[in-house]
């Protein structure tokens, strides 16, 4: 398995294109990813009540269709609370796609991310799916500037992709997603388009995606706030040329791994890039009793606002995290509990069953401050395992939502 340069254009039969079409003030607002041949899709969707017209448009469509050809994104608007009238012109959308696409609108996929309440701009949506069209690309190129264009308080886009041998051929895997504010996903990401042209059913493309994202997507979170536009999607071409996976023998499980990787890389940068973060906080937790326990117990340390403040205060304040854990709901010991933290400038026993070591400060302050902080937490209690990723909270994430709509 190979890391490789690209996102959503790297596998074989994939084109993207990312636009200023107008309905932002100035930066890219318009993405489309398109397969050149009908693709399976398969999703995951925000778990919040409230739900955005493409959300609910997508669910429709993958439950319904065994192939869809492309993904048409927008950013600045979200088109969520906006009634009959915001249905209509997520379909309006879909379906200018379409006309220049040649294609069906039920072909057409669609996501929205931006401003709540608002109604999309559909003469200048109408403009930009042409424009998307005459853009597309099959190369790295076409993938950047999709990911540019699905960013609204991102500070950068955020793309992975991985090859690997599947039954003798090179199978390629490629992502993009989006994401920095509104993020504690129980389903997926903000907005994510991964494509691969591996062979498989659609089947078992739902229950590959359905479970890699429990171990990635699910387990970033930045303010505790579920988006009611939450979309991870994947297209499936086949043009790797494989034998179609139609049971979970080695070749399923080796496309897991890859996608598995794939997706952790974009959740670890959704979680490094939370509106006003200065670094990434990545929490460990061992020894619980189970794998749900310690799913539970790291985030919640990494969603306390306490710990989260501590950190980037580069405040080596272990009692916080204790406490996170004892209000988390699970049952353990905390006499029992070690607590250490680590970066790139080195590592530190914190606690030592409940109570603190004799740690230097300084030292433990060193390694907050990097750009990327992990703290590792052993409840000594079983085999249970689980890893959550966030960031710090600092004062530029109330100054950026505060004027979000400015």
């Amino acid at each position: 398995m190979d890391i490789i340069n690209g996102g959503v254009a790297a596998a074989k039969g994939y084109k993207a294109a990312g636009i200023y079409a107008g309905i932002k003030k100035k930066r890219k607002d318009m993405a489309l990813v398109y397969s050149t041949v009908p693709a399976k899709a398969a999703g995951t969707f925000t778990t919040n009540v409230v739900k955005a017209a493409p959300v609910k448009w997508d669910m429709k469509i993958i439950k319904e269709r065994k192939t869809i050809q492309a993904v048409v994104l927008n950013s600045g608007i979200a088109n969520a609370c906006t009634g009959a009238l915001g249905e209509e012109n997520n379909y309006k959308m879909a379906k200018a796609v379409a006309d220049s696409l040649g294609i069906s609108a039920n072909e057409v996929l669609t996501a929205s991310t931006g401003v709540i309440g608002r109604q999309l701009p559909i003469d200048v949506i109408a403009e930009g799916a042409d424009l998307l069209v005459k853009a597309l690309e099959s190369d790295a190129g076409g993938g950047l500037m999709a990911a540019e264009a699905i960013m609204t308080t991102d500070t950068y886009s955020k793309e992975s992709a991985v090859s690997l041998l599947i039954g003798g051929k090179t199978v390629t895997i490629g992502g993009m997603a989006k994401g920095s504010g509104m993020i504690h996903p129980n389903m997926a990401t903000l907005l994510g388009v991964i494509t691969t042209d591996i062979a498989i059913s659609k089947a078992l493309l739902q229950e590959a995606i359905s479970a890699v994202v429990k171990d990635s997507f699910n387990m970033i979170s930045i303010d505790r706030d579920t988006s009611t536009n939450d979309s991870l999607i994947i297209l499936a071409n086949g043009l790797a040329g494989n034998t179609e996976i139609t049971e979970k023998n080695e070749d399923y499980y080796n496309f897991c791994k890859a996608l598995n990787m794939v997706a952790t890389e974009l959740a670890r940068k959704i979680a490094a890039d939370g509106e006003g973060a200065t670094k990434l906080f990545e929490t460990v937790v061992v020894g619980a009793k189970n794998k749900e326990d310690a799913v539970i117990l790291s985030k919640s340390i990494i969603t306390s606002n306490l710990v989260k403040t501590a950190v980037y205060g580069n405040d080596a304040n272990w009692g916080r995290i204790l406490c996170a854990m004892g209000y988390s709901g699970v049952d353990f010991d905390s006499d029992q509990v070690d607590l250490y933290i680590e970066s790139m400038d080195g590592r530190i026993k914190l606690v030592e069953n409940g109570m603190a070591t004799d740690y230097s400060e300084e030292t433990a302050t060193k390694i907050l401050s990097a750009k990327e902080v992990r703290a590792i937490a052993d409840v000594k209690m079983g085999d249970g395992k689980a890893t959550a990723w966030g960031c710090d909270l600092t004062y530029d994430y109330v100054k950026i939502n505060a004027d979000y709509r400015s």
